[in-house]
């Protein structure tokens, strides 16, 4: 006989926040709408750097392997200025998070701004909170079978428009959006577009808070950066407790400030209670202490019941206090070392930016054979050199040699001696170095050479040390 047993996995109680106004849901809207222009707008930003170059302002160019952003070119060989970069992200996030706790999560996330943006559509077309919820839980008609089409239809169209977004960062824009229309794009292109809008569709529109709090794995790294001196959204339960709505019965005058009206609840994306202490669910996106204001407002009572507080404080409060400076909580020891850290990163990558010569080059011994002895005894070696033209523009470059003992230089398929490169890209040259039968470098095993490109137009130079190989005699 078997028994039936429960399963240890609940289904998903869809969450449907209320709407609410305030000072945090107005600085929410303003964030959405930036993040998402510049994600949307950035691929279409032109910027003129000649004729031989592209002038999408933003640009990855995987076929050319260049990264362009706006006046800045990063080649393959200064993927550090990307490290950096992401170094820099990293540090930041770790200040923002000791200093204010999640508020990357809470304003910033893609998953939080298109989930906002999602439940902003889903408010216009079905209606606030208690619409939202009887609709939910009403039978299928062709009312209920209307309004869902009509949003998951601009959802699509939504999660569309990012997809398109996305791949226009990789390639000219103009021309990509003229190649999906006519159906001759790629077909990757049409790939990644597709599976985009599918997850931004699935992220934002159904999943939501699941990806916060089972997918993402920073809530759980958020936790080991905050201490009881972060400032993040808490509830003044000292202040607030014991709740109670009945405030004219008798042994009102013992109940603390909050009336257990559940604003904080119904306008929370997550679904959770903040008066039940820090969760790592929280996203610390505000929305509950503008909704406990508005309440705190209309009874009459000070504002702050739910508020970016420290715990350290929470004692200092109790005991009728006044809490810490905000300054006191932010310039926190470990918080000037992210900032240190981080302004350390920033101003090598700005150093390193402002230092990068126009020209550069490589040089590449060939080593089968290291050298050749010719008909009269001269000793030649072989180089492959790579020089890299990062002008706008064609420029003719010369190739030479200094080294302790003469020696000549010769460039294959030149017979000036001079190569051509054109506009941004590297060109691979081979050059033969000889040293005479009696010079000293023919007959030493090694000597020290250094070879050098001088870009004619503007006299730029550059070198790079190697050795000469002799016969050793």
């Amino acid at each position: 006989m078997t028994t039936k047993t429960d399963s240890l996995y609940a289904p998903r109680e869809p969450v449907f926040p209320r709407r609410v106004s305030g000072y945090f849901r107005t600085l929410k809207w303003w964030i959405m709408a930036v993040t998402l222009a510049i994600y949307y707008v950035t691929p279409w930003i032109r910027w003129d750097r000649g004729p031989a170059l592209p002038d999408q302002a933003v640009l990855v160019d995987l076929a050319d392997r260049r990264f362009y952003f706006f006046w800045i070119e990063i080649w393959p060989h200064e993927f550090y200025f990307v490290a950096g970069l992401l170094i820099m992200a990293g540090l930041g996030l770790f200040l923002f998070t000791a200093a204010l706790g999640r508020v990357w999560c809470g304003y910033t996330c893609p998953q939080t701004v298109w989930t906002d943006l999602f439940i902003l559509v889903e408010r216009w077309i079905e209606g606030d909170r208690n619409a939202r919820v009887r609709l939910h839980n009403a039978p299928w008609s062709v009312r209920k079978a209307r309004l869902r089409a009509t949003k998951w239809t601009v959802w699509m169209l939504i999660g569309l428009a990012t997809g398109g977004a996305w791949v226009f960062y990789f390639t000219d824009a103009p021309t990509l959006a003229q190649d999906l229309l006519t159906f001759d794009a790629a077909p990757v292109a049409y790939m990644t577009i597709a599976t985009l809008t599918a997850t931004t569709f699935v992220f934002g529109g159904f999943m939501r808070e699941q990806v916060c709090i089972y997918m993402c794995p920073w809530p759980r790294i958020q936790g080991a950066m905050m201490d009881e001196d972060t400032l993040t959204v808490a509830y003044r339960d000292w202040r607030g407790e014991p709740r109670g709505k009945h405030r004219k019965a008798a042994g009102a005058e013992a109940l603390g400030d909050c009336i257990d009206c559940n604003a904080c609840v119904n306008v929370c994306p997550m679904g959770i209670d903040i008066r039940d202490g820090q969760q790592m669910a929280c996203i610390t996106c505000a929305l509950c202490i503008d909704a406990c204001d508005d309440v705190m407002a209309k009874t009459g009572r000070d504002r702050g019941l739910i508020d970016y507080l420290a715990l350290s404080d929470a004692p200092r409060e109790i005991a009728g206090g006044k809490p810490k400076p905000i300054w006191q909580h932010v310039l926190r020891p470990r918080n000037v070392v992210y900032t240190a850290l981080w302004a350390a990163v920033g101003l090598g990558l700005l150093f390193a930016l402002f230092i990068r010569p126009e020209i550069e080059m490589t040089v590449a011994p060939v080593r089968n054979p290291t050298f050749v002895t010719l008909s009269d005894g001269t000793i030649r070696n072989a180089y492959d050199v790579r020089i890299r033209n990062k002008h706008g523009e064609a420029r003719e470059f010369a190739i030479s040699a200094t080294a302790e003992a003469p020696l000549s230089v010769e460039v294959e398929g030149s017979v000036d001696g001079k190569v051509g490169v054109s506009a941004d890209t590297q060109a691979m040259q081979r050059v033969y170095v000889s040293a005479p039968p009696e010079s000293t470098a023919a007959s030493a095993e090694r000597t020290d050479l250094r070879l050098w490109v001088q870009e004619l137009q503007s006299g730029a130079r550059a070198s790079v040390s190697t050795t000469f190989n002799g016969s050793g005699q």
